[in-house]
């Protein structure tokens, strides 16, 4: 009961927040209310002290960043769901910023001496006041017992309570719009509240950060000129977390980057192309690429920080990207139709004809315009917007992918107003499209489909015993399936069924590998 009422007090004050900046019900959205929203939010609205000319969206943010941490977490997750509140409110809610006032050096240094059961001299030879201070963490640039100088990443006191307490608040605000907004159910916001308090549990684990900055240090080897700082695991734990120091000039001073000498239009390129090339080629990406988390070192190379935020796309996901790049780029709309229905996007209730002119729609616009006008952010906003008519349900990590785009487009536009987001792309993508859908990435699959067959035959024996001994028990006047014996049989016919379907395909991969290299032979010639 009183965990209860504390919710509904913390709901209380945020409802009274947000009605304060016009967030609670905007007057923009009145048209769209039900009569007893439109009478509740001219109410709200009687304390409300807006600023003139911000969007909803760059409202909600202020609001949020009043009520802190959690709330700012809440904003950022809601961003990255243009399918849900709309790309313009998402926008606005780009606008979101992460900052807090520190706390003393004196707590972050107890803090370290908890996690590591140590005096922090024997860690650090000095921890220096913070550099940067966030909803979740601060970070203070430390120097090692051995004379490294670092950065020292620490996780804000009882934040996980704080984090908790609201999370709490945020379920119960979850059930009570179910209840009174029963059309709000179509976006499941138990759902979304779980989602989100899952990420924030996450976040609170700074070794899973570290693993984060790890693997992309991994994958950034490959790139050129792009740099994360190294993971010192040694003097990283749950609530603290040491990397490399990052001695460069942040993204966010064009002034001085240009002061520098640094090569601003081939910085934009290197950022938008790190980014794609780490989550085509990789299936991993930085998810949080705003200017306040990219550097530029000494050489012009591009530096990337804060691994809070991760996305992962998988194989098929990634094929459809880079097929959809491919496609706006060659203006093969009906090739870019075909890749949605095949990847099960779109119902097949609908036309692809129907689907490729939609489309039609979004690309032909942007050609015949300059660079300057086009914004393949943008393009993919439409996108969705078109896909939506078409019953097209995105998948979680194709908007995250979204929302970073924005961003990294974002960062390469203030760094060079008239940069060509397609044709920094266009290497990126042709490549990929080579390597896999060329006869290297056909031979590849059919390799893979080999394995998945051999696995099916070898599982066929076990099944046609269990099938023998079913029939004898049946012709012996009757059987009992057990729960194992109903399971094996489901396995040997869905195996069956596969394996004729792979066989097919294998033969079929095999003859379109051996044409590929044909040609690709004939073209050489």
């Amino acid at each position: 009961m009183f965990r209860t009422t504390a919710s509904l007090m913390r709901l209380a004050r945020a409802s009274w927040v947000l009605a304060r900046h016009d967030a609670l019900l905007p007057v923009e959205y009145q048209d769209r209310l039900p009569p007893a929203g439109r009478l509740l939010g001219r109410a709200a609205r009687l304390i409300a002290r807006p600023r003139n000319g911000e969007s909803p969206g760059a409202r909600f943010a202020r609001a949020l960043e009043k009520l802190g941490p959690a709330y700012v977490k809440f904003g950022q997750f809601l961003s990255t769901r243009a399918d849900l509140v709309g790309a313009d409110f998402a926008a606005g809610l780009a606008t979101l910023k992460d900052k807090l006032a520190p706390f003393p050096t004196a707590e972050a240094e107890r803090a370290i001496e908890t996690e590591f059961k140590t005096s922090v001299k024997k860690l650090f030879a000095v921890v220096g006041p913070p550099v940067a201070a966030a909803s979740v963490a601060q970070v203070h640039q430390a120097r090692t017992a051995e004379g490294a100088l670092v950065a020292v990443k620490i996780l804000r006191p009882r934040i996980e309570q704080k984090i908790a307490a609201n999370a709490a608040a945020f379920r119960l605000g979850a059930r009570l719009l179910e209840i009174f907004a029963p059309a709000a159910a179509r976006l499941e916001p138990r759902r979304f509240v779980e989602t989100l308090v899952r990420s924030m549990t996450l976040e609170m684990d700074l070794r899973l950060e570290a693993a984060a900055a790890s693997e992309l240090d991994e994958v950034a080897a490959g790139l050129d000129d792009v740099r994360v700082p190294a993971v010192d695991w040694a003097r990283s734990g749950k609530r603290v977390m040491t990397t490399a120091w990052v001695d460069g000039i942040s993204l966010t001073d064009t002034e001085k980057l240009a002061a520098a000498g640094i090569d601003l239009s081939g910085l934009a390129v290197t950022t938008v192309r790190a980014f794609l090339a780490s989550a085509l080629d990789h299936g991993v990406f930085h998810a949080d690429m705003h200017e306040g988390n990219l550097f530029a070192d000494a050489d012009g190379a591009l530096v990337v920080v804060d691994f809070g935020i991760m996305g992962r796309i998988g194989k098929p996901q990634r094929r459809y990207l880079a097929e959809i790049l491919f496609g706006f780029l060659h203006r093969d709309y009906g090739r870019i139709a075909e890749i949605h229905f095949e990847a099960g996007y779109v119902p097949e209730t609908h036309s692809v004809d129907d689907f490729a002119a939609a489309l039609r729609a979004v690309g032909e616009p942007i050609f015949g315009k300059t660079a300057g006008e086009v914004s393949m952010a943008r393009v993919l906003l439409q996108l969705f917007e078109v896909t939506e008519l078409f019953d097209m349900r995105l998948r979680p990590e194709l908007i995250l992918l979204q929302k970073t785009m924005v961003q990294v487009e974002g960062v390469a536009r203030a760094l060079d107003p008239d940069f060509d987001m397609w044709e920094a792309s266009r290497p990126v993508v042709e490549r990929w499209i080579r390597r896999e859908l060329g006869p290297e990435g056909l031979a590849r699959d059919a390799v893979d489909d080999l394995k998945r067959l051999r696995t099916a035959f070898r599982r066929l024996p076990r099944a046609l015993e269990d099938l023998n001994a079913a029939a004898g028990a049946v012709a012996e006047g009757g059987v009992k399936l057990d729960q194992d014996t109903v399971a094996r049989l489901a396995r040997a016919n869905a195996d069956a069924t596969r394996g004729r379907g792979l066989a097919v395909w294998v033969l079929a991969l095999s003859a379109a590998a051996v044409a590929g290299a044909a040609v690709a032979s004939a073209w050489g010639g």
